[in-house]
């Protein structure tokens, strides 16, 4: 097997990863995935698509992301690793689909607008 390369992205995070063959290493802009998202829930956003197709233990997995937030980059990552997925085996499309990994998530920051405050909020109206 040849080293693969998918791109993913959220927000404003991009992230390229790189799968090879290995033991379950998963290095995150030359970090270890421990030490690059401290909390619980960040780490098992990257590891479900690999916990889903019963690979953990059986990939290496590169990442350079930049852009966005920790949360943006987390999903990043987990979208190009859903894809990398699909691509070394068709069947775990049909478990990464309805779990809803394989849809890149369209929401942005909505602009602010000239005359406001914020996106929505308004400057205080005075009447009088």
């Amino acid at each position: 097997m040849d080293v693969i390369h998918k791109i993913g992205r959220r927000k404003n995070a991009v992230a390229r990863v790189y799968i090879s063959k290995g033991k379950g290493k998963i290095t995150i802009n030359k970090r270890d995935l421990e030490n690059y998202f401290t909390t619980g829930t960040l780490q098992y956003k990257v590891m479900q698509p690999l916990s889903l197709t019963d690979n953990l233990k059986s990939f290496d997995i590169t990442a350079n992301v930049h852009g966005g937030g920790t949360t943006g980059q987390a999903e990043a990552i987990r979208l190009a690793i859903s894809r990398a997925m699909c691509e070394l085996n068709e069947e775990n499309r049909s478990i990464l689909k309805p779990e809803g990994l394989l849809t890149r998530d369209p929401r942005m920051v909505e602009r602010k607008k000239f005359g406001q405050k914020k996106a929505r909020k308004k400057f205080q109206f005075s009447k009088r």
